[in-house]
């Protein structure tokens, strides 16, 4: 597939020399063939790296039509038809040699449910898979090399110790004597259930072995179901009555900061035989479930591990060397991950759905860790890789750092059902293959010459042929004559014992004196034996009482160890529980951590909102400061002016009354001027006329005009009950026209007890209008009572009151216009006295005199 071109990737800093050099992590792809013949296939191999995957024809159909192919490129593709060996001469067998090599790997398996991971790491009978023929590998590889057991002992913290041949010689005798019976390796019956499974006719071996080292193998196996990690080797004593179910272990980092499963029962083996059935011992412990997708589903992820820890002989070939620098611990994991899927599919419920929600997430961190990687290694950052989110993934976070090999087989199922499933994990594939793991460094050279094992065999051979040669067993007889030979020439010879004559008398005496000398021999001979017999009964005494000496030191020292290694066990085991006790511990300071920093954060959060919402607070505060400022500017500039128009309408009043008071008294002075035979006489308007006053331009004033009574306007509702609402920030209005409702109740905030005795409302709401001047208005409204007992009110209309300024108005009557004499009746009403009692009967809706307005406009009714 033709990606889309990429950001340039970022110089990354150099990190130190053994993370120089990177290798990608290889990915290969595996196509499993379909069930039945008839299936749709949606998977296609184009070439040998390069597979096509096209949606089905439903998927189409629902896609409005759109046919889209995709092309995958992987580091190789094995077609349906490729078998089991080619697949691991190319994935499986670098790293067998790498292991041998010591160094690490990692291969694991990835797909959906049913896509033949567990066959491809497993095989099946007659065809097996890449776990055992890695087994069959490197015992052919290392099988001449072995140790004897228990040379090699691993300890609980991820390394291995060199034992003496005394201690590993005691620890065989311990495990000869349990009451199973342990059959050699070349005689051990293999199970018939998987025997087909490691026949394997191969007889694949890696051609640079270090012959000059000796090996031991040794195997675990684990699960992790539900993101706890269980042993499946784990020998748990059978309680029928109450089962103890099996404890979940836990990862620990040791001291090179690469993580193991602490407690793990690890076996070691010394053939590929031993080591299957311990594989398959624990593979029957493995959780399967029979679901939708897969008869026989993988709850869980499987892991097998193998350690190979190897040391160098000494100088003369002969012992293995103790020095802890000197030994080296490789391991392969084999990695069987559970499949991904979907419940809608699987119809998952129960436990079945838990599991799967287990899987998929650890699945998902799994991709999270890669996408972190890729992305820090492509664009230079500094992300931290979330490792610990899952078990899977922070067991093998070494790996990602540079501690081994990765290889990633990834298995897909080419059926259509599976389509957004593979496209998915062609995705994560795809991905996958962009991360750089760094190469791991060789190990050192121990500095000895090599060739020392087989020059020490060449020597035992030659010395033994030679030794064959000088002191066979026929040798032996010939040299046992030759002493006895020699024993008796060291005998005086025996005279002639023939007597020839009667008369002889010398030949009996000279044999009488050889005899007796012979005698005296032997018995000097006798007592030196004796001597030498008594003195070797002593030695072989005095050997005796110091072997049961020695014995009995030994035994001392045995008992003396035993109870060492008796209080170790206890002081190991109060400190495992110790340490669970602090893990656990530990584990709740990180929920409670977790949570503190989550309170923080929202805490954090709330500030910020709330200073921003103090700050908006204070922006709108000083809007409404200036705001504030400029009306009340505005305002004190209009009081200001109607002040002034108010001290200026005085003055005029003012000097209307002096007019009037004048005219009056010149009125008076006629009267009392004129003759009493002469009638009095109106002063004519027509004189007045003639002789005008200059005035200001202004209503003539009535003299004793009589004060106005307040009216106030009647509700048209006097007969029903209101509550009378007046907020207490209302100003008083000194206006003619006041609102007066009677039977009312007064009250300065609404309630629902004055709405219950009440059918009416009335609001008293005030606001200053675009002139400056304060406009009253009433909002009137029915009280009703609601379903869940309480009162409501619905607004009907709004009746406003505004006072206006009566500068603009002009004056029908004035000095500077007289009116005609006809005219003189009707502007009589120009008078103070008449206008402020026409004003004063006005009705509702006219234009009252001063400039107040009364009117009544209903609300619009909502639909």
């Amino acid at each position: 597939m033709k990606a889309a071109a990429k950001t340039p990737r970022r110089p990354v800093p150099k990190k130190p020399s053994n993370t120089s050099l990177k290798d990608p992590v290889g990915v290969y792809c595996r196509v499993r063939p379909l069930g039945r013949p008839d299936q749709e296939c949606c998977i296609e191999v184009i070439s040998e790296t390069t597979v096509q995957i096209h949606p089905p024809d439903g998927y189409r159909v629902f896609r409005n039509g759109e046919y889209r192919e995709t092309q995958y490129s992987f580091k190789e593709v094995f077609g349906t038809l490729v078998v089991q060996k080619k697949l691991f001469d190319v994935v499986a067998k670098p790293l067998v040699e790498d292991l041998i090599h010591g160094k690490n790997g990692l291969l694991f398996t990835y797909g959906v449910t049913g896509s033949g991971k567990t066959h491809t790491m497993t095989g099946s009978p007659g065809d097996g898979g890449l776990l055992p023929r890695c087994l069959d590998m490197i015992f052919n590889s290392i099988g001449p090399f072995q140790a004897k057991r228990f040379v090699f002992k691993l300890d609980d913290k991820n390394g291995v110790d060199v034992q003496c041949e005394v201690d590993a010689l005691l620890e065989r005798q311990k495990r000869d004597a349990m009451p199973v019976p342990k059959t050699p390796s070349g005689k051990r019956q293999i199970d018939p259930e998987f025997a087909d499974m490691i026949n394997v006719q191969d007889h694949c071996k890696v051609e640079e072995v270090d012959e000059d080292n000796v090996y031991s193998v040794f195997v675990s196996y684990i699960e992790i179901y539900n993101n706890y990690i269980y042993d499946l080797l784990e020998e748990a004593p059978f309680d029928p009555i109450k089962p103890k179910p099996p404890q979940s272990k836990t990862l620990r980092e040791d001291q090179n900061h690469n993580m193991y499963v602490t407690g793990c029962t690890e076996v070691e083996v010394k053939s590929t035989e031993e080591a299957f059935e311990v594989f398959w011992r624990g593979q029957k412990k493995r959780r399967i479930a029979n679901t939708q997708l897969n008869r026989e589903s993988s709850r869980s992820h499987s892991v097998f591990i193998i350690k190979l820890a190897q040391a160098p002989l000494d100088a003369d070939g002969d012992n293995v060397l103790q020095e802890k620098e000197q030994i080296t611990l490789s391991q392969l994991s084999l990695v069987d991950l559970a499949g991904s899927e979907r419940t809608n599919r699987t119809k998952a419920e129960g436990n079945r759905l838990r599991e799967a929600g287990n899987i998929n997430q650890s699945l998902m961190t799994l991709r999270t860790c890669i996408e972190v990687l890729r992305e820090n290694q492509m664009y230079g950052t500094n992300k931290m890789v979330p490792y610990r989110d899952s078990k899977l993934t922070h067991l093998f976070k070494n790996y990602f750092d540079g501690e081994g090999k990765v290889r990633m087989i990834v298995c897909v199922n080419p059926k259509a059902e599976d389509y957004e499933e593979s496209l998915q994990v062609m995705r994560f594939a795809e991905m996958t293959q962009e991360v750089e793991v760094a190469r791991p460094v060789d190990k050192p050279l121990c500095g000895l010459t090599p060739g020392r094992r087989f020059r020490n065999q060449a020597f035992r051979e030659e010395l033994s042929r030679k030794l064959e040669i000088r002191g066979g067993p026929i040798n032996g007889e010939t040299e046992e004559q030759s002493v006895s030979e020699m024993l008796l020439q060291s005998f005086p010879p025996l005279p002639s014992c023939e007597l020839l004559d009667v008369n002889d008398d010398q030949t009996l005496p000279k044999l009488i004196e050889v005899l007796e000398k012979r005698h005296k021999l032997r018995q000097m001979l006798s007592e030196e034996f004796a001597k030498n017999v008594l003195a070797f009964k002593t030695m072989l005494q005095e050997f005796d009482s110091s072997v049961v000496s020695k014995e009995n030191y030994i035994q001392g020292k045995l008992s003396e160890k035993e109870k060492i290694i008796a209080g170790q066990k206890m002081e190991l085991e109060r400190l495992e529980k110790k340490t669970k006790t602090l893990e656990y511990k530990i584990e709740i300071l990180e929920k409670t951590a977790t949570i503190y920093e989550e309170d923080k954060r929202n805490l954090q959060q709330e500030l910020e909102s709330k200073s921003q919402k103090l700050q908006r607070q204070a922006s709108d505060k000083r809007r409404l400061e200036a705001r504030l400022q400029g009306m009340v500017a505005e305002t004190t500039m209009k009081w200001e002016k109607e002040c002034e128009r108010r001290v200026a309408a005085k003055q005029l009043e003012m000097q209307n009354k002096l007019w009037v008071k004048d005219e009056k008294l010149k009125q008076l002075k006629a009267i009392v001027t004129e003759p009493k035979n002469e009638k009095p006489e109106r002063p004519s308007r027509e004189r007045d006329r003639e002789k005008p006053v200059q005035r200001s331009v202004s209503p003539s004033p009535v003299p004793n005009a009589p004060p106005v009574r307040l009216r106030h306007r009647r509700s048209r509702s006097a007969g029903e009950r209101w509550v009378d609402h007046k907020p207490p920030s209302n100003l008083p209005t000194e206006t003619v026209m006041q609102p007066h409702v009677p039977h009312a109740i007064t009250v300065a905030a609404a309630s629902e007890k004055a709405l219950a005795k009440c059918d009416k409302y009335m609001l008293t709401h005030q606001e200053l209008a675009s002139d400056g001047e304060i406009e009253t208005k009433l909002i009137k409204g029915d009280v009703f009572k609601t379903r869940g007992g309480g009162q409501a009110v619905q607004f009907t209309e709004i009746e406003t009151l505004k006072q206006e300024s009566p500068t603009g108005r002009k004056r029908r009557s004035s000095p500077s216009n007289p009116y005609p004499p006809e005219e003189a009746a009707d502007s009589e009403w120009t008078d103070v006295e008449t206008r402020c009692s026409v004003a004063v009967e006005m009705r509702a809706g006219s234009t009252l005199g001063p400039g107040y307005q009364h009117h009544a406009q209903p609300k619009r009714r909502k639909p």
